[in-house]
């Protein structure tokens, strides 16, 4: 089972995704998908379009880190993460990230835990266009406290 990573500027199809992940998955039951969408507003003002930047080799390697951290927590079958990159309008497929498990609370949890690890350790960088002019996008402080959650099931 080989996972899917990649960062790409074109859209990506939620079905096609889907269905590779239920094909030859018969020893999973559940499949759990998640996709961001550009909003319309952010952090107190409208947002016309965002803009994301990054380093592909560091970015490809960190989003690694994050699956294979996802699997060091629980058993998976297949998964997916494609992030996007560049310009992308409002409405606009950002972040896809699907996985199948045998069962539904670990491939809940395990996108969770994806999500939250990409939110704040993946080196993307966001700008964003507002009627303000452009704005660099900085961590929400709720995005550090989902990923610290983690940290505390740790501890326990």
């Amino acid at each position: 089972m080989q996972d899917v990573i990649e960062v790409q500027t074109e859209d990506f199809n939620q079905g096609a995704l889907y269905d590779a992940l239920r094909q030859d998955s018969l020893a999973n039951g559940a499949i759990v998908t998640f996709s961001g969408l550009v909003r319309d507003f952010n952090q107190g003002h409208e947002v016309g379009d965002l803009f994301l930047e990054h380093y592909p080799a560091m970015t490809k390697a960190s989003l690694l880190n994050i699956v294979t951290a996802a699997r060091a927590r629980w058993h998976f079958g297949k998964i997916i993460l494609i992030h996007r990159v560049g310009r992308l309008a409002q409405g606009e497929q950002i972040v896809f990230v699907g996985l199948t498990s045998a069962h539904r609370k670990d491939a809940f949890d395990g996108v969770q835990f994806i999500m939250d690890y990409l939110k704040t350790e993946a080196p993307f960088w966001k700008k964003e266009s507002t009627s303000e002019g452009d704005k660099w996008v900085a961590a929400n402080v709720s995005d550090t406290q989902a990923r610290l959650r983690w940290d505390k099931q740790d501890e326990m």
